[in-house]
């Protein structure tokens, strides 16, 4: 394992979550940068090993990396771990991982549990796409423009959010993308686990003035788009003139426009029917 960076994927909440193969890297690394040295140790206990555990987190990033680099370089691995889930999402370790790629160090991920994912499979709502917005800003110009970049968004969004700025961020989501189907989890794999589905309005109405702890995931559901009939038809019966006139039969040009504008094959031969008699007329 000499030279390597590991980055190492740790429970979100129940210990018994983190995979053999993540035990096993752990056991084997000289060194770990934790982003909470204290939480680590805790794992490593419940694990009944010791190991070395230098700190890495937003604010000594550019310091540490440099040593840590260092230290992979001289020919020890490194197993990178944050408090919970995977490093680098929403969490620190991006500029580790892109100063290990500068220098040519091997680096190795060891997947493990994310409450992205985790949230998702719970909610049974985000369709085939999605995208990740992590934690809006807290800073007020910078959350106005994450909020204006989204408000036309339509796939599903998931968000983390602290317990103290929970109600405030789902009355933004509220004020920015209307009345939209939510899933609000909390404590993911913890004993208080819970899935609250609901709607932005009613989260807004029920969480004001609640007394919050734990940690939260909102997923909003994607935004279903407004089919425009008739624009549509319109398009299919014109893509329809085109592939007759480049030889295809009646119905063959009906089969093919069904299917590249997802129009029902019936509704589109009616239109062409009643077109063609018209015209005749």
């Amino acid at each position: 394992m000499s030279g390597k960076l590991y980055i190492v994927g740790t429970p979100i909440g129940n210990l018994k979550d983190l995979s053999l193969r993540a035990v096993e890297t752990l056991k084997n690394v000289d060194f770990i940068s934790a982003e909470d040295t204290r939480v680590t140790l805790k794992l490593l206990n419940y694990l009944n090993f010791k190991k070395k555990i230098f700190s890495y987190f937003e604010h000594n990033k550019y310091e540490k990396s440099g040593f840590i680099c260092k230290k992979i370089l001289n020919g020890e691995s490194c197993a990178l771990v944050s408090d919970a889930g995977m490093p680098c999402v929403s969490d620190p370790g991006e500029h580790l991982v892109q100063e290990c790629i500068n220098l040519k160090i091997p680096v190795v991920v060891i997947p493990g549990p994310c409450a992205v994912s985790a949230s998702l499979s719970l909610a049974g709502i985000f369709g085939t796409r999605f995208t990740f917005e992590g934690f809006l800003s807290v800073n007020k110009k910078e959350r106005k423009k994450h909020l204006d970049e989204i408000k036309d968004e339509m796939r599903t969004m998931v968000f983390y959010e602290s317990p103290h700025r929970l109600y405030q961020t789902l009355c933004d989501l509220h004020n920015c993308l209307g009345e939209r189907d939510i899933v609000i989890v909390k404590e993911l794999t913890k004993i208080h686990e819970n899935a609250n589905y609901t709607t932005l309005k009613e989260a807004v109405d029920y969480y004001n003035n609640k007394d919050l702890r734990g940690e939260y995931v909102i997923i909003v559901k994607n935004k279903k788009r407004k089919k425009n009939v008739s624009s549509s038809m319109e398009d299919a019966i014109k893509l329809h003139k085109l592939y007759l006139k480049s030889g295809k039969s009646n119905l063959e040009a009906v089969k093919i426009v069904s299917k590249e504008l997802s129009i029902r094959k019936n509704d589109l031969y009616k239109e062409v029917l009643k077109k063609s008699i018209n015209s005749e007329c």
